[in-house]
């Protein structure tokens, strides 16, 4: 197969589909990969890195596209690159299509066979091809969300873990899942006292043991969240429903309660996020400001650290890669129920039954298809 990795073109998204030791593997199986030149630079992979593991170096996106018979990337296709997409070619990246009906319109229209990362599962009922981003994400949620708290940022001015004499900052996180859970180990190491709600019981037992009495569980209900928020100095948006639009379980009403200053950060952003108030932003330009409350929105947070994202990506798609290059397509879907799971869209018809529910499509599941699995 040949397999192409073009170079992301979203605002200050540095990060690259295959790196070097990923392209060593897939050659070593007698594919072909294609790098577009410069891919890699922003993280210190250059052209000739990929070309000493074995790649075709091209010379632009175009001739990525036209050649390769798979597509691996990082985010989501831009609509230059939707444009680029044809019939029966895979696309193997992030999509969150739930909240983004434009992209979803464009893929189904190409005719192109795409697979998501978020949606793809494991027998533990996990994403993995999600959860290193979550890590990353959820870690740097407490890093921007202490930065946006400064006064001259349009914070309050409270630092996170306070002083002798002086009261820590309050740190509220919304979802216990792996953002959360990671975003509290930040904020618990940095001195802060932090809340976590969870609508899972299992899982905040999880957290209490495991965060040994270092943080507050709560039953996540709106009354909760609405407590929480009021007396909080930053709020970190954690919620994932695979595959669907995020919940909103911060309005804008509970926003008018809160003191100016007060920072959130919607890492949800990705599937529509999780305050009413949210709309993405970039690295570029953080953050807003609604009601007196300064709004961090960025849709590809773990951008900012390309070198780490991509490494952490990679050695969780790689296997994934392999298996749809080695196998085929069409086996490695019928094979794997945890890949098929991240199939989204297959040459014209929705195949994820909760993006197809968001946006109003026909659902066809995957086995219909692919002929059965």
């Amino acid at each position: 197969m040949r397999i192409g990795t073009p170079k992301e073109i979203k605002n200050h998204e540095y990060r690259v589909g295959l790196t070097p030791a990923g392209v060593r593997e897939l050659v070593a199986h007698g594919h072909e990969v294609l790098i577009e030149t410069g891919a890699g630079e922003g993280i210190g992979l250059y052209d000739d890195d990929y070309r000493a593991a074995g790649a075709r170096i091209a010379a632009d996106a175009e001739q990525v596209f036209a050649e390769a018979d798979m597509i691996v990337k990082v985010k989501e296709p831009q609509p230059v690159e939707i444009k680029r997409l044809r019939e029966g070619q895979i696309l193997f990246t992030y999509l969150h299509l739930a909240p983004d009906p434009e992209q979803a319109r464009g893929l189904v229209e190409s005719g192109c066979i795409a697979i998501a990362y978020e949606t793809v599962t494991d027998a533990d009922g996990g994403l993995p091809l999600l959860a290193p981003m979550s890590e990353v994400a959820g870690r740097m949620s407490i890093q921007a969300g202490a930065h946006a708290m400064e006064r001259a940022q349009g914070g309050t001015g409270v630092l996170l873990g306070g002083v002798p004499g002086v009261p820590v900052a309050e740190v509220v996180v919304i979802g216990g899942g792996v953002v959360g859970y990671n975003a509290a180990r930040i904020a618990v190491g940095m001195g802060a006292r932090v809340t976590i709600l969870d609508r899972s019981l299992p899982r905040l037992n999880w957290l209490d043991t495991t965060f040994d009495g270092r943080l507050a569980t709560l039953y996540s209900t709106r009354d909760a969240v609405e407590r929480c928020v009021d007396r909080a100095d930053l709020v970190i948006g954690a919620v994932l429903v695979p595959g669907a639009a995020a919940p909103k379980l911060v309005t804008r009403d509970m926003l008018k309660g809160m003191r100016n200053g007060i920072v959130i950060v919607d890492v949800a952003i990705d599937q529509g996020g999780c305050f009413e108030t949210s709309r993405p932003t970039t690295h570029q330009d953080p953050t807003y400001v609604v009601e007196g409350i300064v709004h961090y929105c960025v849709a590809n947070m773990p951008g900012a650290v390309a070198r780490t994202s991509t490494f952490a990506l990679t050695n969780a798609t790689l296997p994934f890669v392999s298996a749809l290059a080695n196998e085929g397509c069409e086996q490695a879907l019928r094979g794997n129920v945890h890949l098929r799971n991240g199939l989204n869209v297959h040459e014209g018809k929705v195949t994820h039954r909760a993006v197809a529910e968001a946006l109003g499509y026909a659902y066809v599941p995957p086995d219909q298809v692919l002929g059965g699995a």
